[in-house]
């Protein structure tokens, strides 16, 4: 699953293409005290461009046409604000209104069948992966999650009133993830030997990312490439390109290499950053001859673009090798893009 989990996130599939550059500037209040807010985090969903609101409240925060997702608004306290038609604008004010951030104290001491211990164990393993790049990560602010088991559905959920904030070593990045949604279910469980059998996962939120002070050296240079090469952003981005065997994509039906074109079907939509896509049927995707993934749509179309943004999320599956990538295991969305 692509750490592609947030249901904003690619709201833009129709607005034209603009200027190789522009500059949005706004202010932030709360909305009751019309008071102006300092240090509200302002970035656009999974990539490195973001910005915080000085002592009056103001911000400017520039972008090109590589950014398609989601402008996110989030500070501690107030509901987060989605905007995705920001390219229509030049100057944005924004109200916030104060949250109801109490989550189910209930479930911090329910006693659910698994130790926190436990849980935990289960949430890094499926959330940041079991990659050398997902084991590389840590949650710096862990006590701030709430995990509850669920016995009787054999289900494990998480939540988080603040941002979590993690460190991938490995990639040097810096991510802050409000986790909006995180859901395991599990096939089989027993609790007394601590065997658990993953059915499925589930999870999405909103991401910055931030480069550490490392990441220019030539070994994190040489890891980001490599996460980059057969991932899902990667695959999306050869879609849109109509590049995939050149990028050493080989598509496969019933075990024999078809040709992919004829069950992939690519419109280019006027006026769109995006194209259309079709998927005849169930498909296996080869990369590099060694890492096989699969991919099924349980939609009639999707759309993507040349960044690797693509929409609907819900109803496109992965699973093999592009299905076991997470948060670890991504990059964010502007990452080799010139600025």
């Amino acid at each position: 699953m692509n750490s592609m989990i947030n249901r904003w996130l690619f709201l833009l599939f129709l607005c034209p293409w603009y200027c190789l550059s522009q500059t949005l500037t706004g202010t932030v209040i709360d909305k009751v005290t019309q008071q102006p807010l300092e240090t509200v985090a302002i970035y656009f969903d999974n990539t490195t461009i973001g910005t915080t609101t000085d002592q009056n409240g103001q911000f400017s925060i520039s972008y090109t046409d590589a950014v398609q997702s989601t402008l996110v608004f989030s500070y501690l306290g107030y509901e987060k604000i989605f905007i995705s038609d920001y390219r229509l604008k030049s100057h944005i004010n924004v109200e916030l209104v104060e949250a109801d951030n109490a989550l189910d104290e209930v479930h911090i001491a329910y006693d659910d069948g698994l130790t926190r211990r436990q849980k935990l164990r289960l949430f890094r393993k499926e959330f940041l992966g079991v990659s050398k790049y997902g084991k590389s990560c840590k949650i710096l602010n862990e006590d701030d999650l709430v995990l509850k088991y669920d016995k009787e559905n054999k289900a494990l959920y998480a939540d988080s009133k603040v941002a979590l904030i993690i460190v991938n070593k490995a990639l040097d990045y810096k991510i802050t993830y409000d986790l909006m949604d995180f859901e395991i279910n599990f096939n089989y469980v027993n609790e007394r030997t601590a065997e658990f059998t993953v059915k499925s996962v589930f999870y999405y939120g909103t991401s910055f990312y931030k480069n550490l002070e490392d990441s220019g050296q030539p070994k994190t240079v040489k890891s980001r490439a490599r996460v980059y090469k057969g991932s899902v952003q990667h695959f999306m981005r050869s879609l849109y390109n109509e590049n995939l065997r050149e990028e050493d994509y080989l598509i496969f039906f019933d075990g024999f290499v078809v040709k992919e074109w004829s069950y992939f079907n690519i419109e280019i939509i006027a006026e769109s950053n995006f194209k259309k896509v079709t998927l005849k049927d169930k498909v296996s995707i080869l990369y590099s001859k060694n890492f096989q993934s699969e991919l099924q749509v349980d939609i009639d179309e999707f759309y993507v673009d040349i960044y690797g943004n693509y929409t609907p999320i819900e109803g496109i599956y992965f699973s093999g090798a592009m299905g076991k990538q997470r948060i670890g295991d991504t990059l964010p969305l502007d990452y080799g893009i010139l600025k």
